[in-house]
């Protein structure tokens, strides 16, 4: 557990925060803007698809299963370019990456668009289920890659790294728990019990589970305690209104920083092993989705 020294030269008087908590910050606001907006075009294709502007037989309707269709088959391009050593000089990886997250979001939207929500045939609704399990567990994927990653487009994390980030976290804290010591017994408190490793697995899934919630509750209580102690420091040396809202909103952003870098390093080797597992269930499903959909156009075209 890495002890608490001052660094004041990090934070002056408390008016800001480094950079590495503005991007722990950005992505976790990145992940949330990314599923309210997929929430909102999954209820906009059911809007479109319902409203009988045109049927999964007509004109519109199989040419957007053909695109949706050609979006899902070039989804391959990305683990062939990993794989292939020729494709490596084709642009940096981050972009192929994007790119297949990309076609992996609008291939599946186009073929809800093309089913219209409806099931006409068994290999029709087969093929279906297989692309909604696929679309699905790569949202699940992403979720977990970014947890062990620096960033979406970033290099695997190391949970050593992890432990030193935890560390200038916890030094740029320092002057914060000067200001208000119940803060410090709170969060040494929380740091002890999330990261040590007790208890078998049931204990330890509990913990993984809750552990958001756990964090939420340590930030709130700490919030609770900075605003007594800052509270009592403005009476005693005159703060106007707008120094203690500053010194506030620097210190809250301070603390839900740590508690954040805390809650990765305790997390950081079960997502791993959530990581390795699900590249075991999605590389199937792929395969299923492949001979499902590859079943739908010949019956299509048969029949």
């Amino acid at each position: 557990m890495p002890e608490l020294q001052a660094n004041p030269v990090t934070l002056g008087r408390f008016g800001g925060t480094s950079p590495a908590n503005g991007r722990s910050a950005n992505a976790g606001g990145n992940g949330r803007l990314l599923l309210m907006a997929l929430c909102a075009v999954l209820a906009l294709t059911w809007i479109v698809a319902r409203s009988d502007l045109y049927t999964s037989a007509s004109k519109l309707g199989y040419m957007l299963g053909v695109v949706g269709g050609t979006m899902m088959l070039l989804l391959f391009v990305y683990p062939l370019r990993k794989r292939v050593r020729i494709l490596h000089s084709w642009g940096p990886t981050k972009h192929w990456f994007a790119l297949h997250m990309l076609l992996g979001i609008l291939g599946p939207v186009l073929i809800l668009l093309h089913s219209t929500y409806r099931v006409g045939s068994i290999n029709a609704g087969v093929a279906l289920t297989c692309m909604l399990l696929v679309a699905g567990s790569g949202v699940v994927g992403r979720f977990i890659y970014t947890r062990i990653h620096h960033g979406l487009y970033g290099e695997r994390a190391r949970l050593r790294d992890l432990h030193t980030q935890l560390g200038l976290h916890s030094r740029e804290l320092e002057p914060v728990l000067r200001a208000a010591p119940t803060v410090a017994e709170t969060l040494k408190a929380f740091e002890m019990l999330v990261l040590r490793q007790r208890g078998g697995m049931l204990f330890g899934a509990w913990r993984f589970a809750t552990l958001s919630l756990r964090v939420g509750w340590v930030c709130r209580r700490c919030a609770r305690d900075l605003d007594i102690a800052y509270s009592q420091l403005a009476a005693e040396q005159h703060w106007r209104a707008q120094e203690i809202e500053r010194r506030f909103a620097a210190g809250q952003a301070l603390i839900e920083a740590y508690a954040a870098s805390v809650q990765r390093v305790a997390q950081f080797v079960t997502y791993e092993r959530l990581f390795s597992w699900w590249h075991v269930l999605h590389v199937p499903l792929v395969y299923m989705l492949v001979l499902s959909a590859v079943a739908h156009v010949i019956a299509v075209h048969i029949y």
